[in-house]
This record gives C-alpha cells, sequence and structure tokens, in this order.
C-alpha cells in the first residue's frame, strides 16, 4: 500500500524549529499494530494519520500515535494535518474539521498562520509527589495535575525552566506520564514552558498544542489575561497565541512544510 506523507515543523515559522510532525493519508485506518509500527519507524514525537471524507469539504478522521502508543489529543500534529489539508489536498478551503478521540477539532487559517480549536484542560492543585524534584532537578514551587494525565509544575524564572536537565528515567517512573513545566515569560513571551514525557517515548517533546490547553487557563487564572504569548523553550523551540475562550483553547501557529512524498505500507 502506497499512500501520501508528509512531514512539517508546527508551531514555529523556521524550518528545523517547533514540533515536527508526519502526517499520512490513507483511505482508511488499517490494523492498530500497522499504524504503530509507522509511528515508530517515523520515530517522532507524533505521527498523524488521516483518513479523508467521501467527498470534498467534509471532515476528516484523524488518529494520533507517538514511536510507542496512540494518544487522545495532539495539538502540533493536528495543526500540521490542517496545513496538509488547507495547503496540498483542499487548497480551497478555508477551514476543516477532524473527528478525533478528543471530540471535534478545527483547524482554520488566520492571516499567514492557522488556529487550532482544542478542549481546555482542568488543572488541580496536588501535593508535591516523592520524586519530582529529584526527577527534574528543580524545586517546584507548586503541582498540579491536568485531564490529560500530567503533572504541571510551576517554576520560579524563565531561566530556571531553561536550564532544566531531567533524568528521564526517573520522570517515567513517575505517576503521570508526562510533566509540564512552565514560569512566567520573559521578554515578548508571556509564558515559558517545557514538556517532558518519556513514558511515552516523547524524552521531550519540543512544543505540545496539548500542554498549552491547560496552561491558558492556568494562566489566563493568574494574570486575568485570556491571550497569551507562549514559548516552549525545547532545543528547538516554538511560539504560540494561546487564547482561552470559555471552555476551548485558540492556539494560532505556523507550520513549515519539510517532506513530502509517499509511504510504503
Amino acid at each position: 500500500m502506497r499512500v501520501p506523507f508528509f512531514q512539517l515543523d508546527a508551531f514555529t515559522t523556521r524550518r528545523f524549529a517547533g514540533n515536527p510532525a508526519a502526517v499520512l493519508v490513507l483511505d482508511d485506518f488499517p490494523d492498530d499494530a500497522l499504524l504503530q509500527a509507522v509511528a515508530a519507524e517515523n520515530n517522532l514525537a507524533e505521527t498523524a494519520f488521516l483518513v479523508p471524507p467521501a467527498s470534498p469539504g467534509g471532515r476528516y478522521r484523524l488518529r494520533w500515535f507517538t514511536p510507542v502508543l496512540e494518544v487522545p489529543l495532539c495539538g502540533h500534529a493536528t495543526l500540521a494535518s490542517g496545513a496538509v489539508v488547507l495547503e496540498r489536498l483542499e487548497p480551497g478551503r478555508a477551514d476543516v474539521v477532524f473527528d478525533t478521540a478528543s471530540g471535534p477539532l478545527t483547524v482554520e487559517r488566520e492571516g499567514g498562520a492557522y488556529r487550532l480549536d482544542l478542549p481546555a484542560r482542568t488543572v488541580r492543585p496536588v501535593p508535591e509527589p516523592a520524586g519530582l524534584a529529584a526527577a527534574l532537578g528543580a524545586a517546584p514551587v507548586e503541582v498540579h495535575t491536568t485531564d490529560g494525565g500530567n503533572y504541571l509544575v510551576l517554576l520560579p524564572t524563565a531561566a530556571d525552566v531553561r536550564a532544566l536537565a531531567p533524568d528521564p528515567a526517573a520522570v517515567a517512573r513517575l505517576e503521570r506520564t508526562g510533566v509540564v513545566v512552565t514560569a512566567p515569560g520573559d521578554g515578548p513571551h508571556d509564558v515559558v514552558s517545557r514538556y517532558f514525557a518519556p513514558a511515552k517515548g516523547v524524552p521531550e517533546d519540543p512544543v505540545t498544542g496539548a500542554a498549552h490547553c491547560a496552561l491558558a487557563p492556568f494562566w489566563a487564572a493568574r494574570t486575568g489575561r485570556t491571550t497569551l504569548f507562549a514559548h516552549q523553550a525545547s532545543p528547538r523551540g516554538g511560539e504560540l497565541t494561546c487564547r482561552l475562550v470559555g471552555d476551548r483553547v485558540h492556539l494560532v501557529g505556523s507550520c513549515v512544510p519539510y517532506l513530502e512524498g509517499h509511504a510504503e505500507l
């Protein structure tokens, strides 16, 4: 089976920055074992699998896999999938709706970028779990949990977030499968963050749309602002605008194409 294959850098305006995502276009979803094998072969944080509608203009079906498991929500691979539909598959469209495990998700054009509509995640304070500070190599100011199965850790400064060098094996042993680390932004950014999820096969995710579904309400409650300019300070780095709109989060970012061709499955 020969299928269209795209790879894009999401949440960036520069190639070789942001978060790379693979997008494969299928006639239908094959066996899950094959989807997982393809994602492991690609060895990117996420591979997105798209099934087009029966006729142009309809809704696509979308699933996401890390190298080791299927995930219920992935922001950057949804943004990349939207760019593939709007720029390659149906370039006349202004928006596209994806049917996913997290409900219908919309990507639409906004200027030269794309706006992604995702569900906001609830953030709840919890006592600091044993081993968290040692795993991160930093002492949290606050610890919270999110609907997505992550810890959300507040550090004092953006410099503290950038300086983190966590122990991946220790992070993978924590009760939650991922850790979002954040602090007030500096320079032009309102918020800075990083995301570590070695238990999902992603030691550090370069730019994480789903994490900002928790970061947007978390920082909106502290700042009183519903629009925030965020920087994810991974080695690749990426930027996105976050807007809290009721129980939804709108993420605005760009995508840069890197690779286009076909995959043999």
